[in-house]
């Protein structure tokens, strides 16, 4: 069993070029801001991993978990490693660091998410994160490559169920407010028009294909951490600050399931099932057998990946809030809000909070924590004890969910 600790989040509203900020101080400051919410020393740490997409083109610099070092003496010696899996990468370094654990090696992991992606301009941006697309191979013709794949994915629900592009942009809606909660939302100021949610070609424009403007996840710079532990650090850590180790959150279950990197691949592949994305739902239910959870209706909140309004569209269907098809439902009778039946993103998503991508995962797993602990303060899910988690890497090419919850 793995615990998990705290951890921290930057403001996801900043901007680290204009402050001066680059990406080893992002690191430094990620680190030394989760010690100090947790009450850790660097010296306790015995395992360091970072997620992250592609630092080596927007901040030409790889090898991050060499920044460990940089941080902290205590750090010096500590092992290391980098994970990249597109959108996913954060989840992966938190695959790595759980089995690191499970297997015994050590008993206290640092596990770093983070990604500039504000520091060159917006195509620029684009071009560098269609790396986690078959480059060469696939939208060639699409000047943003992945508002052109979700809306294909869009396109891909018209054509097997219909699809109303009211219900996405009650998606947007939905997370847009949920992020005006979230005081680490970089959307949590914007103000919004009458037809912002629309169709309208002024006030919501198009970006490609069906994908408009509010369709889309935000680009963003931030950083989040997460430490895990042991059953028997936790129980240490639980012990020294006079807490019961059962008020501590465990990860009680995790999948993880890969797809072919083409878009058009997993759309031939699943031709004859149900599911758009079999694999999407092969993880979620995956992690849900690793925790012993039978039913839907045993999960308080979901933090999922919306990238787009139609990636969390699939969501819905693909965690079994409905049948295959009918998300609309859900988004109609209110199930994904506050106070519905599973509330989808109330930290505001990726839509709503923004989508650093190397940390996504990992903000996602302290989001969950948060919830399940009742410290997401005006976000907060009332009576959350068990969250899960759903991060997707390039056209779900890599799926990562967890299951994370509050025995106490």
């Amino acid at each position: 069993m793995v615990y998990v600790l705290g951890g921290w989040q930057s403001d996801f509203a900043r901007n680290w070029d204009r402050q001066g900020l680059d990406i080893a101080g992002a690191f430094a400051e990620t680190v030394n801001a989760g010690l100090e919410a947790t009450q850790l020393d660097a010296a306790d740490i015995e395992t360091g991993h970072v997620g992250n997409f592609v630092s080596d083109l927007f901040a030409r610099q790889g090898l991050l978990g060499g920044f460990f070092g940089q941080v902290d003496p205590a750090f010096n010696g500590l092992p290391t490693s980098r994970h990249e899996a597109a959108c996913a990468s954060g989840s992966v370094a938190i695959l790595a660091a759980t089995a690191e654990i499970e297997a015994g090696r050590y008993d206290l992991a640092c596990v770093v998410g983070l990604e500039q992606m504000r520091n060159v301009p917006g195509q620029t941006a684009a071009e560098y994160l269609g790396a986690a697309a078959w480059t060469g191979h696939e939208f060639a013709d699409a000047k943003f490559l992945w508002p052109r794949a979700f809306s294909d994915l869009a396109e891909e629900y018209e054509k097997r169920y219909g699809l109303n592009y009211e219900h996405l942009m009650r998606i947007a809606e939905i997370n847009f407010g949920n992020a005006k909660r979230n005081p680490n939302a970089q959307t949590r100021a914007y103000q919004f028009g009458p037809k912002s949610f629309s169709a309208d070609d002024e006030a919501n424009p198009v970006v490609e294909g069906r994908t408009r403007k509010m369709d889309c996840g935000q680009v963003t710079d931030g950083s989040a951490v997460v430490f895990l532990a042991s059953a028997e650090r936790a129980a240490a850590y639980a012990k020294e600050r006079g807490i019961a180790l059962e008020s501590l959150p465990r990860i009680s279950g995790w999948g993880h399931r890969s797809a072919p990197i083409e878009y058009a691949q997993k759309i031939r592949d699943s031709a004859h099932d149900a599911y758009v994305f079999p694999q999407v739902r092969r993880a979620i239910m995956d992690a849900r057998a690793r925790a012993g959870v039978a039913d839907i209706d045993q999960i308080d909140a979901v933090e999922t990946h919306d990238c787009f309004t139609s990636t969390e569209y699939m969501a819905i269907d693909h965690l079994g809030l409905t049948a295959p098809g009918e998300s609309w439902k859900a988004v109609e009778d209110g199930s994904i809000e506050m106070g519905g039946r599973l509330p989808i993103n109330a930290s505001g998503g990726l839509i709503g909070t923004g989508h650093p991508v190397g940390a996504t995962g990992i903000r996602m797993m302290l989001d969950a924590y948060k919830q399940v602990t009742g410290t997401a303060g005006d976000y907060q899910v009332e009576g959350a004890r068990r969250v899960q988690t759903l991060n997707i890497g390039g056209s779900t090419t890599t799926t990562v969910s967890f299951i994370v919850e509050q025995a106490a």
